[in-house]
């Protein structure tokens, strides 16, 4: 079967003196005036829709105006002025979509605390603690120390710190209970 090619438009007729896309209303789409009337008419209830899907005024009068500079500047493509509206919520809502993309991704990007970060406040004291602790630490029998360091501070068991410092268990367990009990009464002392 032989294939028909569609005819192709006719142009409009050129009006002698006249550039190529100077007089608006004969060119084929949407015209500045209808636009300019869809946006008086419709401006309130696109900013209301661009407002259910963002959060903060700025951010939607910005994707309303982004919406009606690029319906503008695509007027020729829309071929049915009855579309213009339409073409326009479309773009209202992927504007939207597009600004909360970006700052999800905004908000992926940030860098993010560690969760058991102290304050400075919080640090300052824990320094202090900290040098309080040393200082009471410094007052104790050199064995009672051993044993809090390596029970408490190295994490090991009696039995561990027994056989590392060559003592019994018992030996342990009575420098460890007398080191706690003066421990207390020197940081009692420095508070």
């Amino acid at each position: 079967m032989p294939v028909i090619a569609p005819m192709p438009a006719a142009r409009p007729a050129r009006i002698p003196g006249q550039r190529d896309g100077a007089d608006e209303t004969t060119a084929a789409g949407t015209t500045v005036d209808h636009l300019t009337e869809t946006y008086r008419a419709h401006y309130r209830s696109l900013l209301g829709l661009a407002a259910l899907l963002l959060d903060d005024t700025a951010s939607c009068e910005d994707v309303v105006q982004e919406a009606f500079i690029r319906v503008h500047s695509a007027r020729k493509r829309v071929r049915d002025p009855q579309k213009t509206l339409a073409y326009l919520r479309q773009t209202v809502v992927n504007l939207s979509r597009s600004a909360l993309r970006r700052r999800i991704l905004g908000l992926k990007l940030l860098s993010k605390p560690m969760p058991d970060m102290a304050s400075a406040e919080e640090g300052a004291y824990d320094q202090l603690e900290r040098d309080s602790l040393i200082k009471a630490m410094k007052g104790l029998q050199r064995r009672q120390r051993e044993v809090l360091v390596l029970r408490y501070f190295a994490d090991m068991t009696e039995a561990q710190v027994a056989e590392t410092l060559g003592i019994s268990l018992g030996s342990v367990k009575a420098y460890g209970s007398r080191g706690i009990a003066a421990l207390r009464v020197a940081m009692e002392a420095s508070a």
